[in-house]
C-alpha cells in the first residue's frame, strides 16, 4: 500500500517512477485512458473499473494516475491486494478523505470475508462524501469475481466498466521503442521484433529485458544490435 498522507501507516512500497501516463502506450485502450484522465481531474467523485486476464497494463495506470495527482499536492492511496499480506483491512479507514483511492487486484480478496466488507465499507463512505475518485481493477468483470457479499459485487458493477485491450505485436514494439525513448536511448525495429519473437510476450517480461540491454549497452558503449542482444540474453 502507498499513502502520501504521513498521518496514515506507510509501508514499504513504492511506485514505479517510469509508469507515468506519458509511458503507457494505449494502442486500442485510448477511450479508458482519457476517461481516468477525466475522472481524476474532477473534483468530484467518480469510480472506474477496468480488467484484463493478462495484466496488460492495469497497474500501470493506477501508478500513473497516483503519480499524476500526487505532483500536484493532493493526496493518493494505492492498495495492491495482491500483496495484502503486508497489511490488514483497517488501512482502507478514513481513505474517503483521499483525492484518489487506486485498488489494484481485487480478485485477490474474493472468498475473503473482512476484505470484502471493508471495501464495500469504503465503497459506500466514498460515495457519501462524493469527492475521491476511486480506481479499481480485477482480472475480470466485476460479477465474474466470485465475491461472496452479493451488495460488493453489485457496488463494482455500478460505475464505468472497461476492458484492458491487449497490444497487438505491433503495440508491443511500439511501446517498447516509446519506453527506449523516454530512457533516451533507441530501440531499432528490427530487434524489437527479435526480442519479441523469442521471449515471453507478456509486457512486463519485455519492460524487463529492455531495461537490461539498456544496462548492458550503457557498460558496453554499444547501440542495440540484433548481434549484441543475442550475446547478453545468450539466444
Amino acid at each position: 500500500m502507498l499513502l502520501n498522507t504521513p498521518s496514515q501507516l506507510s509501508l514499504p512500497l513504492y511506485l514505479p517512477d517510469d509508469e507515468t501516463f506519458a509511458s503507457f502506450f494505449a494502442g486500442e485502450n485510448i477511450s479508458l485512458l482519457a476517461a481516468i484522465k477525466l475522472a481524476i481531474s474532477q473534483s468530484h467523485g467518480s469510480y472506474i473499473y477496468f480488467w484484463s486476464r493478462d495484466g496488460g497494463g492495469k497497474s500501470h495506470l493506477l501508478h500513473a494516475a497516483c503519480a499524476e495527482l500526487s505532483q500536484q499536492g493532493e493526496a493518493v492511496g494505492y492498495v495492491p491486494l495482491d500483496k495484502r499480506a503486508y497489511f490488514v483491512p483497517e488501512v482502507l479507514d478514513g481513505m474517503e478523505h483521499l483525492s484518489l483511492v487506486c485498488i489494484d487486484n481485487i480478485e485477490c480478496i474474493a472468498g475473503d470475508q473482512e476484505w470484502e466488507m471493508a471495501i464495500f465499507n469504503l465503497y459506500n463512505r466514498i460515495v457519501e462524501i462524493g469527492r475521491t475518485c476511486l480506481l479499481i481493477t480485477g482480472d475480470r468483470p466485476p460479477r465474474q469475481i466470485n465475491l461472496t457479499l452479493p451488495d460488493l459485487a453489485s457496488r463494482l458493477d455500478w460505475g464505468q466498466i472497461y476492458k484492458l485491450q491487449p497490444l497487438s505485436d505491433d503495440e508491443k514494439i511500439q511501446a517498447l521503442q516509446l519506453r527506449a525513448k523516454l530512457r533516451g536511448f533507441e530501440l531499432p525495429e528490427d530487434v524489437g521484433r527479435f526480442v519479441l519473437k523469442r521471449l515471453d510476450r507478456e509486457m512486463q517480461t519485455l519492460f524487463r529485458t529492455l531495461d537490461e540491454l539498456d544496462r548492458a549497452s550503457i557498460v558496453a558503449q554499444r547501440k542495440l544490435t540484433i548481434p549484441f542482444v543475442k550475446d547478453i540474453l545468450e539466444l
